[in-house]
């Protein structure tokens, strides 16, 4: 017999070829060869074939289970492991001078993100390769490898694509001190305050939101700085959102070339499409959309050998044929990603020319769409599906709450006229494809989506729940099934393309949740979950005190929805293939998807190009980036405008809910505000509290009364940091006399997962948030 083989050919020693190795030779190779690590590979290198590949997948499915192995995508990793590509921050230089770099995102459970070297090629060398040379403060796509290097960082890297160059600057809010000097109060809570000269000033002045850069440190005092630009006063609200923009380094401003270019585009006209005028797709959005990228319609389907079948429509704009591969637009739109909406703006994906004018599906005006007729049978069942490349005219603008009341009885005199022909048939095919969506049973998580309305003077009006209507599920649930369709078609045509996927839950995450449950006298199952194992939970507490709770619960469990070139299907959704086609103005990974379409389908100009299909490793891991800044922006940006709403506040009383439990204290949430807030365990009293991770608790060691996640308490606002976003709590509450099992097992002193946290007088609450 001979030797498995290593990466260059050579011999594995010690590895008998054709046998599956033992499970530390497994994890070695993994470890080792990031690139290879996937089942087809590690059986080519140990020359596996039949019947002991099925061995192999045991062995692997073994090292999952035990927690040594995770799936990324289609490869596996060691936990906490870097995937083959990522997007890396280049924060500093080692000793020696050389790039270090730390992922993008990185989850906290994972400990401290590892350090990355980066490896620049130089010379000839540089020349041959044509590496990207990145710098300090650069974002950039890089291909990882482990260090074998000893005394290093864990990792290699090398540079595949820079995606931003950022300078050494920071954000902070200017003060005028009494020298004469001026003081920068960073925004970032990690930064320390910075001294400004005189000379170094600019136009700022007192109470501005600046950005500066340190022009040098000297051996006392604090850092010295200049300013860079100012944005605007921080003592308008509208200057909020301007904050988490600048802080998390997204494009706001489109270069001159690139509104050239959108200024000069003209309406495509009826070259390379069908005239699809006269069918009356409409369009149904919120009630203040400017832009308008999806129309629907829909019909009984007359053919014999589908009765009571459907038949749906869904168009999508044809941004593909105004934003073509490798133009100003659309390396501005990569840049970009998607859109970001703030409360009190948009940052767009694409300039207004092109999202608000030639893209938006304008009520009785000639638009390009992609779109796609679906058949279904009467028991909601796709029977087939076609893509056209049309020309259409829209034959209303709806809003989801007008459609919505035409149909229950409330027709106005825009709505009356459509209702039978357009709307009912819109709402009886909504009825068919809902016995698919139950039959298939997506995740149900019952997590109402909390809305700020503001002032015209951009401070926060009021906080609100929308109500979540039928004609927005409607919607939904047509969406999803075009994005389905337009998946499935790429996979047929063998055309390569970025699929929306999300894995299923962590086996980590699945014991950490299966523990919480077993404290309520619930149980999750074992084995290959599917997302209706975790619907029969979320049933048996409708209506229980700890609803809210469990939907939390089960939230935290779920895995990130990421894009991919490989498929792992959407566990979420429980689809096979799923892909995003229905939003190219806004995202994207949607316009790649109608390229794909366009280029596979032979439908004329703006398809796909060779050069991006070899470059969707890059530009899936740079969207997926670039898509959790957004929800990081938007999510900040909120904070601190419920922060700034109740800063004058301190000292009110407010309901709260635990919405959090930590070793530290608790996170309650406002449900009134949709904002979280921190309580420091050394406010809860003179007690020892013990964190109890699988009730999610902290319990008095004496008292037996303590906090569990999902109590309601009466909490006094304390402390209010605006530009942070932060809120401190006191508990106004007694805590609740903890369940005898829980203070029995405490007692017991097994506490493998639950930590003795003494109440320290006069403790610094963390600043961050959860």
């Amino acid at each position: 017999m001979k030797a498995g083989s290593d990466r260059s050919g050579g011999k594995l020693p010690g590895i008998i070829h054709g046998e599956v190795p033992p499970r530390e030779i497994l994890l070695s190779f993994i470890q080792d060869n990031p690139d290879r690590a996937n089942k087809r590979d590690i059986a080519k290198a140990f020359g596996l074939k039949g019947d002991t590949r099925i061995e192999l997948k045991a062995a692997l499915r073994g090292l999952e289970d035990d927690g040594l192995l995770e799936k990324n995508r289609k490869s596996l990793t060691r936990p906490g492991a870097l995937p083959p590509v990522t997007v890396l921050d280049i924060t500093t230089r080692d000793v020696d001078g050389m790039l270090i770099g730390r992922p993008a995102e990185w989850m906290d459970e994972n400990g401290v993100a590892p350090a990355v070297l980066i490896k620049q090629s130089q010379g000839a060398d540089r020349g041959r390769t044509k590496a990207p040379i990145g710098g300090i403060g650069d974002r950039v796509v890089a291909k990882i490898f482990p260090n074998k290097e000893r005394g290093g960082p864990a990792y290699t890297g090398r540079i595949i694509k820079i995606i931003d160059k950022r300078k050494n600057s920071a954000l902070g809010v200017y003060r005028e001190m009494e020298d004469g000097k001026g003081r920068i109060l960073p925004i970032d809570r990690r930064a320390f305050e910075m001294d400004v000269d005189p000379e170094f000033r600019g136009d700022a002045k007192e109470g501005d939101l600046v950005e500066v850069e340190s022009v040098r440190v000297g051996q006392y005092g604090l850092q010295r700085a200049r300013v860079l630009s100012v944005v605007g006063s921080v003592a308008t609200e509208k200057a909020i959102s301007m904050i988490a923009i600048h802080a998390h380094g997204i494009p706001h401003v489109f270069p001159p070339h690139v509104l050239r270019e959108a200024e000069a585009a003209e309406q495509a006209g009826m070259a390379h499409r069908e005239d699809w005028r006269k069918i009356p797709l409409i369009t149904i959005d919120p009630a203040d959309a400017k832009d308008h990228d999806d129309a629907v319609y829909a019909e009984p389907d007359t053919n014999p050998d589908n009765p009571g079948g459907v038949i749906v429509t869904v168009a999508i704009a044809d941004v593909s044929w105004y934003v073509r591969p490798g133009s100003p637009l659309d390396r501005e739109a990569l840049k970009r990603g998607n859109s970001v909406y703030f409360p009190d703006r948009v940052v767009p994906m694409l300039p207004e020319r092109i999202s608000n004018d030639l893209c938006s599906l304008r009520e009785g005006e000639d638009r390009p769409a992609l779109a796609v007729r679906m058949v279904f049978s009467k028991d909601g069942k796709k029977a087939g599906h076609t893509f056209h490349r049309i020309m259409m005219k829209s034959a209303a603008k709806l809003s989801y709450q007008q459609a919505q009341a035409a149909i229950d009885g409330n027709a106005d005199d825009k709505t009356g006229p459509m209702l039978e022909p357009i709307l009912r048939p819109l709402w009886d095919a909504y009825a068919t494809m809902l016995k698919g969506r139950e039959r298939r049973q997506p995740l149900e998580l019952d997590m109402p989506e909390r809305k700020i309305k503001l002032k015209e003077d951009g401070t926060v009006d009021t906080v609100y729940v929308p109500p979540r209507l039928d004609a927005h599920k409607l919607i939904e649930e047509m969406m999803i099934q075009a994005n389905v369709a337009a998946a499935e078609t790429l996979e047929q045509r063998k055309q390569t393309l970025i699929y929306r996927v999300h894995d299923a839950p962590s086996l980590a995450k699945q014991e950490v949740l299966r523990e919480f449950l077993g404290t309520l006298e619930m149980s999750l199952a074992h084995g290959n979950l599917r997302s209706n194992h975790f619907n029969q939970i979320l049933q048996r507490v409708v209506g229980k005190p700890y609803e809210t709770m469990v939907n939390e619960m089960v939230l935290r469990s779920q895995s990130q929805a990421i894009y991919s070139p490989e498929n792992i299907g959407h566990f979420g959704l429980n689809l096979l293939k799923y892909a995003h086609f229905t939003s190219p103005i806004r995202r994207y990974a949607d316009l790649i998807v109608h390229r794909a379409l366009v280029a596979s389908l032979h439908f004329g100009p703006g398809g796909l190009t060779p050069e991006e299909e070899g470059q969707l490793d890059d530009i899936a891991a740079e969207i997926s980036t670039f898509e959790r800044r957004a929800m990081a922006a938007e999510r900040e940006t909120v904070d601190r405008l419920i922060a700034h709403h109740l800063a004058d506040r301190i000292g009110q009383e407010f309901d709260g809910r635990v919405s959090g439990v930590t070793k530290s204290g608790l996170f309650v949430s406002l449900p009134a505000y949709g904002a979280d807030g921190f309580v420091p365990i050394s406010t809860l009293g003179s007690d020892y509290y013990i964190y109890d991770e699988a009730h999610q608790a902290l319990t008095g060691e004496k008292s037996g009364l303590g906090y569990r996640l999902g109590d309601m308490v009466r909490v006094r606002l304390a402390d209010a940091i605006p530009l942070a976003g932060a809120l401190r709590f006191d508990v106004l509450s007694e805590g609740r006399q903890m369940p005898t099992a829980m203070r029995s097992f405490h007692k017991s002193g097994r506490r493998s997962s639950r930590d003795a946290v003494r109440k320290k007088p006069g403790t610094r609450p963390p600043r961050g948030r959860r």
